[in-house]
C-alpha cells in the first residue's frame, strides 16, 4: 500500500462543529509510504480516534478514508485481517498488552506468526532498551515507561508498510526516547515503511515530512 487518503473525514461527535480548525479533520490529505508524519494533537480532539479509523477498529466518522484508492468501509474482516498481519503496524496509546504474560510472551505472540527477526535481533532490542533484565517479568509487574518499549519491540514484530505509534513516549525519559526513535527509524527504513506518530506534546526528535495539527 502506497498512499492512505483521508477525504474530509470527521468523527461523528464533532460532525456537528461548523469551526473546527484542524490540517486534519474536513481536509483532504494523502499519506504517503516512506515519509515520516507527526500528527500533533490536544487532548480530546480525536487522536487516538483517527488511528483506530486508520486501523479499521472504529468506522464512527463521516467522510472516507482510502488504502490506494480503495474505500476501507467496504473492506470485509478477512480483508482487515490481512491488512494488520502485513501492511499496518500500530502501538496503542493504551498499549494492549496481556498482564498476565511476560514481556518476551507478549513480544513472541506476534513474533511466532510471522519469524520476521531471528530472537537475537529481539533480545538486542529488548537489551538496547534497557529491559533486557525484564523479558521472563510479567507485564503488569512493570513500569508503563517499560511496557511502552516492550509495545514498541511487539509492533516491529511484522510486515509493515506503514507503522502507526499513538503517543510511543509519553512515559520515558530521554535517552530511552531516543533509543526508540533510533530502532524503530532502522526498522522502519529496512521495510520501505511510512511513519505515523501521534503527540499531544512530547515528540521524538525526527527530521518529519510533515507536522500535520489535529
Amino acid at each position: 500500500m502506497s498512499t492512505i487518503r483521508l477525504n474530509n473525514v470527521i468523527p461523528e461527535i464533532f460532525a456537528h462543529n461548523t469551526d473546527v480548525n484542524s490540517d486534519v479533520w474536513r481536509k483532504e490529505i494523502s499519506l504517503e509510504q516512506g515519509k515520516k508524519y507527526l500528527i500533533e494533537a490536544a487532548s480530546g480532539t480525536g487522536k487516538s480516534s483517527l488511528c483506530s479509523y486508520i486501523y479499521g477498529l472504529r468506522s464512527d466518522y463521516q467522510g472516507q478514508i482510502l488504502f490506494d484508492g480503495q474505500d476501507v468501509s467496504k473492506f470485509s474482516i478477512n480483508k482487515w485481517c490481512d491488512i494488520r498481519q502485513s501492511t499496518i503496524s500500530i502501538l496503542f496509546q493504551d498499549l494492549r498488552l496481556f498482564g498476565e504474560l511476560t514481556a518476551m510472551e507478549n513480544v513472541q505472540i506476534k513474533h511466532r506468526l510471522h519469524k520476521l527477526h531471528n530472537n537475537k535481533v529481539i533480545k538486542g532490542w529488548f537489551d538496547q532498551l534497557g529491559i533486557a533484565d525484564k523479558m521472563d517479568t510479567r507485564i503488569d509487574h512493570m513500569s508503563y515507561g517499560q511496557q511502552q518499549r516492550v509495545a514498541l519491540i511487539r509492533s516491529l514484530c511484522q510486515p509493515f508498510e506503514f507503522l502507526i505509534l499513538d503517543e510511543p513516549i509519553s512515559h520515558l525519559d530521554d535517552y530511552n526516547s531516543d533509543v526508540m526513535r533510533d530502532i524503530l527509524l532502522c526498522e522502519v527504513e529496512r521495510q520501505g515503511a511510512g511513519l505515523i506518530i501521534t503527540s499531544i506534546g512530547k515528540h521524538m526528535n525526527i527530521e518529519y515530512d510533515k507536522i500535520l495539527s489535529l
